[in-house]
């Protein structure tokens, strides 16, 4: 059976990094619906309008739209043996249609949640930048690039996302406690559901994520 990782936390928990680190490591995909959006939202088209009016106002895409989204991508063949899922579900809709699409991939959920204060999130989405050629995240704060504004990866001029301004992070983080922080308790009953401390080093936080993931899937090489 394989096996669908569904981190959550609040904006900026660093959900991002470890799903990329997870993917690393596993030979999984990360798949982030947020990074699916933005792209979309960079095209002229009806939706990408749509999608781009939405996020500059800190609310979410409907559920409809992401399920098409997720459906579609889940199903090619890199996602046979599993998947990352960065950043969904957020709604009780959202997680019960997660729920069918896993019965009918034959795969089992396994929740992580990165748990982080308020005003940690608040400083490190405020100093977040990122790359939009490799996609690595810096934090002006926390890890800034050796370049200023540079990428050390590649070189690109990292980006600040026009949802990182203060007015959008406490819109974001209102939307969390409201919509997906109920959640937790839904998957505390239904699901494989851990709980991690998001304050300490990345490193440390991947080593207890990957000890987590490699115990619930044993006896099935996730390599």
């Amino acid at each position: 059976m394989g096996a669908i990782i569904v981190l959550m936390g609040m904006p900026g928990a660093g959900k991002g990094t470890q799903a990329r680190l997870l993917a690393q490591r596993f030979g999984w995909p990360q798949i982030s619906t947020g990074d699916i959006l933005r792209e979309i939202a960079e095209t002229e088209t009806e939706l990408g309008r749509l999608v781009r009016q939405t996020q500059k106002a800190g609310q979410l895409v409907s559920d409809e739209i992401l399920a098409e989204i997720l459906r579609e991508r889940t199903g090619r063949a890199d996602c046979q043996r599993g998947y990352i899922l960065d950043g969904y579900p957020r709604t009780a809709a959202q997680a019960e249609f997660l729920d069918a699409l896993a019965r009918e991939q034959g795969k089992r959920v396994i929740v992580i949640h990165i748990v982080v204060s308020r005003d940690s999130l608040v400083k490190r989405l405020a100093g977040r930048r990122s790359c939009p050629r490799c996609g690595e995240i810096y934090n002006v704060h926390l890890r800034p690039p050796r370049e200023d504004e540079r990428c050390d990866r590649c070189g690109a001029p990292l980006l600040r996302r026009a949802d990182d301004v203060p007015e959008a992070i406490e819109k974001r983080c209102d939307v969390y406690r409201e919509k997906t922080a109920p959640l937790l308790d839904y998957y505390r009953q239904r699901a494989a559901f851990f709980e991690v401390d998001g304050e300490r080093p990345i490193e440390e936080i991947f080593r207890q994520i990957e000890a987590i993931v490699r115990a619930e899937v044993a006896g099935d090489d996730p390599r």
